[in-house]
Formats: C-alpha cells, sequence, structure tokens
C-alpha cells in the first residue's frame, strides 16, 4: 500500500438547496482531483444540509437527495479522487424509510455504504423520527487502508456537553475492536460556547484509549438558528491535532497517510483553533447573521432600536461587522423617561461604526394613544401598561421601517430578559431574527467589553454604555434591579435552571438565597407563552429557547 494523501472539507450548506450542495461537493471534487488527493471526506448530510427536518417526510425530496448522490458518485469515474459524503439513502427494509448514511464512491460506483448507528432526540435533534439506525458493523478498506466510519452521535456515543442518553452501543469502539486502522467520522455537530473544547476531549479520548488516529469532517454555517462552526481536524494516536480547518468558513485541510508507520503526517498548516469563547461566540452570531441574510435571500439591510443599553449596543456591532455598516439603521426614540446620555451614547455608538442613525421623539404619540385609553383607564395608577404602551410605539415604528425600505427589524433581548418574560409582546420583541436571545446579560457585558479591548482594541462601544445600571426607561429612575435581583445572580440561576435543569434546593445549595431562586424559577416558568410568540434566536448554549427546548404553556409542573 502506498501512502494515500486525504483531505477533509467543511462544506456551508444550504437546507434544501440540492443544487447549489451538489455543485459545491462536486467543486470540492475536482478541486481535489488537481491536487492529487486519493479520498475527500466531508460532513453529514451534505447533499441535503442540516437539519432537513419535515422536509424528509416529502417523497419528492427524498428523491431528489438521491438523483444528486448518483451524480456525485458518476462524478468519481473522472477523478482520480474517492469521496466519501453525508447523505440520505433509501431504506428498503422494515422501519422508518431512510437512513442518514454517508457514501464512499470510487471510480463512478459506491464502494461503500455506513448508515448512523445512534440518532439523538434530543435539544434541537429528532433523527429517529426519519431515519432508521444502523445495527450492522464492516470496516472500509480503502486503498489498503483499513477506516472504521462513523457519522456525528456515533462517535459522541455518551461523551456529550449534557448526557441525556447513555447508549448501549459504542460503534467507534466496535469498529476499532474489528481492526479499524484509522477511525474517521462525518459530522453535523452545532456550535455551543463550550462544544469546541468537549469536542477536543471527546475525539483525545477516542484516540488515545483506542490507540488511533482519527479523521473529523464537521458541518460549517448557519441554518437559521442552528450554527455550525466547523472544526474539523485530523488527530494522532496521542490525541495530538495533526492538521485542522478554519473554523466557522468554508475550508480543508490535507495529510498524508504513511503506510509504514501508520501515522499521518501535514500536508497544510495549522490553523490554531480559537481559545477565546468570546472570540468563538461572536464569530457564531457574525456567521449566523450572514447567513441568515443570504440563505433567506433577503436584502442584507437591518433596522434596530438603539437605546443606549449595552444590548442593542452589541446588536448594532454585530449587525455592523455582519452586514456592513451601510445596511444597518439604527432609531433612537426617546420618551419623557429617556435620559439624554441615552441619546449621546447611541449617537457615539452609531458614529463609531458608521451605521445610519434617527432620532425619533415618541412623547406625542405617547400622549395621543394614552389619550385614547384614558376613558377606560381613569382612575387607575400609573402602571406596567403605560410602560409597555412605549414598547409598543417604538415597535410600530420600526416595523414601519422595516415595511417601508425592506429591511429585517433585528431584536435585540437578551436570554436573561427573555427568561423571566421582562420583555414586551409587539414591542421589543418585535423582529425577523433575534440576535442575542441565547447571550445572558453578564456574557453580553463580557462580549462588549471583549469588543473594544480586544477585537477593535479601542473605544468603539462607548464606556457609559458598559458603566450605567441596566434599566427600560419606562419610567422615572427605572433600573432593572428595582424588580430583578443583580445579574451575576440571576444569570446564575437561569444558567443553572435551563441549562442544567436543576432544582430550587440545588440551585439555593450553590449560595443562592431560595426565596430568590423560587421567584426567578416562576418568573421562567411563566413567561412561556411570551417565548413562543419570539422571533428565531441564534444558539450559543447547549440548552437555547428555541426547537431545541419544548415545554408546555399550560402546566402546573414546578421544580420549587
Amino acid at each position: 500500500m502506498s501512502n494515500l494523501k486525504i483531505r477533509i472539507q467543511q462544506i456551508n450548506t444550504i437546507v434544501g438547496d440540492l443544487k447549489g450542495n451538489v455543485g459545491r461537493v462536486l467543486s470540492a471534487l475536482q478541486d481535489a482531483d488537481s491536487s492529487q488527493i486519493d479520498l475527500l471526506v466531508i460532513q453529514e448530510l451534505v447533499t441535503c444540509g442540516y437539519p432537513p427536518a419535515d422536509l424528509l417526510e416529502r417523497k419528492a425530496f427524498k428523491d431528489a437527495i438521491y438523483s444528486v448522490n448518483e451524480r456525485i458518485i458518476e462524478a468519481t469515474s473522472s477523478t482520480k479522487t474517492a469521496v466519501l459524503f453525508g447523505t440520505v439513502i433509501p431504506n428498503e427494509g422494515f422501519g422508518r424509510p431512510i437512513f442518514n448514511a454517508a457514501i464512499l464512491a470510487d471510480g463512478g460506483k459506491v464502494h461503500s455504504i455506513t448508515r448512523k448507528t445512534l440518532l439523538p432526540t434530543y435539544d434541537i435533534f429528532d433523527e429517529l423520527r426519519y431515519f432508521e439506525p444502523n445495527t450492522d458493523f464492516e470496516i472500509v478498506e480503502f486503498r489498503g487502508l483499513k477506516l472504521g466510519v462513523t457519522i456525528c452521535e456515533d462517535i459522541w456515543n455518551v461523551d456529550n456537553e449534557i448526557i441525556y442518553h447513555r447508549y448501549e452501543l459504542n460503534p467507534a469502539a466496535i469498529l476499532k475492536s474489528m481492526g479499524a486502522e484509522v477511525l474517521v467520522n462525518v459530522s453535523a455537530s452545532p456550535f455551543s460556547k463550550r462544544k469546541a473544547d468537549v469536542r477536543l476531549r471527546m475525539l483525545r479520548n477516542h484516540a488515545i484509549e483506542g490507540d488511533i488516529p482519527i479523521i473529523y469532517a464537521n458541518a460549517v454555517g448557519a441554518n437559521t438558528e442552528v450554527l455550525f462552526d466547523g472544526d474539523s481536524m485530523v488527530m494522532d494516536r496521542k490525541g495530538e491535532i495533526v492538521v485542522d480547518t478554519v473554523m466557522f468558513q468554508d475550508s480543508f485541510a490535507d495529510v498524508s497517510w504513511d503506510a509504514t508507520s501508520k501515522e499521518f503526517q501535514a500536508l497544510s498548516a495549522l490553523n490554531g483553533r480559537e481559545k477565546s469563547d468570546y472570540a468563538r461566540m461572536f464569530s457564531a452570531l457574525r456567521m449566523g447573521i450572514r447567513d441568515y441574510f443570504e440563505k433567506s435571500q433577503l436584502s442584507g439591510k437591518v433596522v434596530l432600536g438603539l437605546s443606549g443599553g449595552i444590548d442593542s449596543a452589541l446588536v448594532a456591532v454585530l449587525a455592523a461587522e455582519s452586514l456592513g455598516p451601510q445596511n444597518v439603521t439604527a432609531l433612537t426614540m426617546p420618551s419623557m423617561f429617556s435620559s439624554e446620555g441615552s441619546i449621546k451614547d447611541s449617537e457615539h455608538l452609531a458614529a463609531a461604526l458608521g451605521i445610519t442613525l434617527h432620532e425619533v421623539h415618541i412623547r406625542e404619540a405617547y400622549d395621543s394613544l394614552n389619550g385614547l385609553l384614558q376613558p377606560m383607564f381613569e382612575g387607575t395608577p400609573f402602571g406596567l401598561a403605560e410602560e409597555n404602551l412605549q414598547s409598543r410605539i417604538r415597535g410600530v415604528l420600526l416595523m414601519g421601517m422595516s415595511n417601508k425600505f425592506g429591511s429585517i427589524l433585528l431584536n435585540t433581548g437578551n436570554k436573561s430578559e427573555l427568561a423571566v418574560g421582562y420583555c414586551t409582546l409587539y414591542g421589543d420583541m418585535n423582529g425577523g431574527l433575534s440576535v442575542i436571545s441565547d447571550l445572558y446579560k453578564t456574557e453580553v457585558y463580557g462580549m462588549c467589553e471583549w469588543l473594544n479591548d480586544v477585537y477593535y482594541g479601542r473605544e468603539v462601544i462607548p464606556k457609559a454604555i458598559l458603566t450605567k445600571p441596566p434599566s427600560a426607561e419606562l419610567r422615572p429612575d427605572q433600573k432593572d434591579s428595582d424588580s430583578l435581583p443583580e445579574y451575576n445572580i440571576l444569570d446564575g440561576i437561569l444558567a443553572l435552571y435551563i441549562e442544567e435543569q436543576r432544582s430550587a434546593e440545588y440551585i439555593s445549595g450553590q449560595g443562592y438565597d431560595l426565596d430568590v431562586v423560587k421567584k426567578v424559577i416562576r418568573l421562567v416558568d411563566f413567561a412561556e407563552f411570551k417565548r413562543r410568540q419570539s422571533p428565531p434566536g441564534l444558539r450559543l448554549s447547549a440548552k437555547a429557547f428555541g426547537i431545541g427546548r419544548r415545554l408546555p404553556i399550560v402546566q402546573r409542573w414546578t421544580t420549587q
């Protein structure tokens, strides 16, 4: 057996864009062939994109995928490069009608087919809804090299961030025991703030414990709220990275398999995986915004409310960095309760970013609408209705700008607010995309400080925005801490309750006042009806609000 040149490649696909996706695969195949690559390894479900969800229930969609498979297989008849790619294949037997599979095509023919064994049914995953699980294992021998091919969850087994399932089978270990010389995994493993570290640990565990090198090819790009970081790599049997791709970008990396030493040699430079949590999350959000607009074929123009607060400041930065400042329009909409500092801070930020800012006073609109309601409100004290009226006026103005100029309204609410319901339906909850809905308030501050200190290296977000007490400014001298715990306390409780799903007693045992914990839990549970009406939000954690968190609105269970 001569030495083999292998390329791992991560491709930014679009769910359902079979023509575009196959074009990207064929282009990658031609480039690999030009580079005299023997085997090209591409991610899970590269033909249809991930997650395809209920598109997989449509016969025409599945038939189209099968045709795409044939095109890719046929393309290898004119290349010396073989390709291993993730796709959908039919199940001719009993059970669900399709398999999640990886096809190895070589010389215009199917060399081998591997079916996915472990089908996740937690968080955003619902694969057992569509796919039949694999029950048979075999080694794929390619040009003298024995490959143990696995698909995404097959290699994670019981090593995820949150252990939802404990599988009886360990496909990677089974294939190693059958004589695999190299473990291969094609994945569509979504990004989360801790995933890169967990992924590296998981792969190292397999490499060291199994004494086996690993080829790992993961998806990259964003499809609606689900973000993929790529982070593809080849690892030696000691758990050291031989080559890696560029995170959050279409990219590839090459290695050579030495048949004598049975080790991989790097043919491309190490990119150096990004180690900063804020850098990763910022890159993920920037990619998520870009892909949302490009893949949805939207105009790329956005509008947002700029309040002078920290949340809208961060969204403005992300919008400008993702889409270009020329495509970002902001409205600052002061009421009688807005501070002069908030207006000035918005002006300074807009100038620093180079985005367009309009100042629209809402006092007249508020007085007019409040006057219409006065016959019904007469004799009642100023309260939530009057506060929210301001928020809803702002929402109407922003949606007016959106409709008039074809701009998408970006929602600026954070995870802390969304968790406890401190947001207004048909007001500040308006929007086509919720950008920071999976960032807690403390993380918003942390990212803004990172932007100034590291990313920009100068004060782009005004210091006053970073130091002023958080406030919705809907009544005189209002502060968030008037009715909520300080955010460092609130966010600690929320993370334990939402992401770790801990009980009130457990959370209290971590140093939080039990009465405060119970109040926060009540707020979270009661706000479920609001979250069900919020825009899709970019997913950054292992338990984000959205398609991966499914709780009933009408229910009486409490963890208190």
